[in-house]
């Protein structure tokens, strides 16, 4: 049994929707499956900015809705037969009138609370999976849609909450495992399942923050024990660097879960950071596929890869952030500095992404999202108060629009040379390095340049360790790539009296 992920990107209209059927059916020939899906692409974004715009008491997330109810009638039509569209359309408007009732009330209260807004924001992925099971069923397939909801069980922390994994994988096969042990061509279900979406113990909505879709995936094929995930995006896999700022970027055959970790953490949005562990602890293999182009085998993430020939695996960056110097003489060889430091930005719920400090304990370099930098900076000053008065700190030194890069790969370990030939490289170009971190897994380097030197900095990196064979993996890749999905045939639409709408 295999769990398939499909995003956003893959299901944003009729045509890609039934390109992904044709997928899921073949894949549904070699065995049992549980399929997540995300919300059609873009309509998250558009939920969130209607939310805001009713909590400002104006009028036009109304026409944002009623922009997502044509969206809705598009996709209706170019998947449901003429005689089938009005039942299709009826609980998809009567979700979309459930949605405008609560962007009503955000209205008349002038306020959207995280709570409300994860409530608004499953309207994506639940409006989206009730479409194409309904899809799914008219072409005669036993497809039946489940609300993640009644799955994922979280805690309280709306826009990105943790989830109870024991019970959330008792849930999941009570509801999936039986129906799944059978083969979905022989009279067998396939469940179309919400990602992102979830709810506490007591049933109130919540949401597992941004792509969260694979975390869901990854849930359900840990509870299920699937022989494999896999997350099916718009490309051909992992690459070793982003492709928007490296031209020579190419597709990585296999990465350790180890390595997908790290990329997830420092910037690679292609796997959400928390979809390895689920299948980590079950040593379940994720492959990673490019929906529009399904020939490509995508890149294997597994406990046991094949060495490559190069030192590192990818380039990863992390933009918008923000270096926070705490420094002083009254730091050396004072105990409890860096914890009070910390514990300080902790209660202030500022997430740290880099830290760097020199042996002589003269300071500490503390890198956030420059989004989290004035409440940062609020909460340090607040905290050594007594010490800055007492002139044994000095001021806070803040430096903004920032940029970490990593280099990541399980062949650094070990490896004499790799920091000298990535900061020589660096130098040549005339990078300035403002601060450094590396682990003792020594699977990462880290480090903070000015978001100016950007793509100055990671071309350069990318050149110095990929070279001459990572531009011949870009061109194979651009002569294999297959052919792009087709737009759908206009349908004939129905007139506006018979699809009803968002009044």
């Amino acid at each position: 049994m295999k769990t398939l992920k499909f995003g956003g990107s893959s299901v944003e209209d009729a045509g890609k929707i039934r390109h992904v059927i044709s997928i899921i059916k073949n894949e549904a020939g070699n065995g049992s499956l549980c399929v997540v899906c995300s919300a059609m692409k873009g309509v998250t974004d558009e939920l969130i900015r209607a939310a805001r715009l009713a909590e400002e008491g104006r009028p036009g997330y109304r026409a944002l809705l009623e922009r997502l109810e044509e969206r809705l009638i598009r996709a209706c039509e170019g998947l449901f037969p003429q005689g089938e569209r009005e039942a299709s359309f009826s609980p998809l408007f009567e979700s979309c009138g459930e949605l405008l009732d609560i962007l009503h009330g955000v209205e008349l209260v002038r306020e959207c609370t995280p709570r409300s807004l994860d409530l608004i924001m499953s309207f994506g992925e639940r409006l989206n999976c009730a479409l194409i099971a309904g899809a799914m069923r008219s072409m005669g397939i036993n497809a039946r849609y489940v609300d993640a909801r009644e799955l994922i069980v979280t805690d309280e922390r709306y826009g990105s909450a943790r989830v109870d994994f024991t019970a959330s994988c008792r849930n999941i096969r009570r509801r999936l495992g039986g129906a799944l042990s059978g083969r979905a061509g022989a009279g067998g279900v396939i469940f179309i399942v919400t990602g992102f979406i979830a709810a506490t113990s007591s049933g109130v909505t919540t949401t597992l923050g941004r792509n969260g879709s694979d975390y869901t995936a990854a849930l359900c094929a840990a509870a299920l024990d699937s022989q494999a995930l896999e997350v099916w995006k718009d490309v051909d896999g992992v690459l070793s660097a982003d492709p928007n700022i490296v031209r020579g970027a190419f597709v990585i055959d296999e990465v350790s879960y180890e390595e997908a970790m790290e990329m997830s953490f420092f910037g690679a949005e292609i796997i959400h950071p928390y979809t390895m562990g689920p299948v980590l602890e079950k040593n379940i293999p994720l492959r990673v596929k490019n929906t529009l182009n399904p020939s490509v085998p995508g890149t294997l993430i597994a406990r046991d890869i094949g060495r490559h020939e190069w030192p590192i695996t990818s380039i990863a960056s992390i933009g918008n952030a923000a270096l926070i110097n705490v420094e002083g003489s009254g730091m050396q060889g004072t105990p409890g500095i860096a914890s009070r430091v910390f514990a300080a930005l902790a209660k202030a719920d500022v997430n740290v992404i880099m830290i760097s400090q020199a042996s002589s304990e003269h300071s500490i370099c503390i890198v956030i999202r420059a989004g989290e930098a004035k409440k940062a900076l609020s909460a340090l000053k607040a905290e050594l108060a007594a010490e800055t008065q007492a002139r044994l700190i000095g001021n806070f030194a803040v430096m903004k629009d920032l940029e970490i890069v990593a280099i990541i790969g399980e062949n650094m370990r070990g490896r004499p040379g790799i920091s000298g030939e990535l900061f020589s490289a660096l130098g040549r170009a005339g990078v300035n390095v403002l601060a450094i971190a590396q682990g003792s897994s020594e699977r990462n380097i880290s480090f903070v340049v000015d978001g100016r030197d950007k793509v100055q900095a990671i071309n350069t990196v990318h050149r110095a360790f990929f070279g001459a064979a990572g531009k011949r993996k870009s061109e194979a890749k651009l002569r294999t790539a297959g052919p792009k999905i087709a737009a759908p045939k206009k349908a004939a639409r129905p007139k506006k009296a018979e699809r009803g709408g968002v009044q």
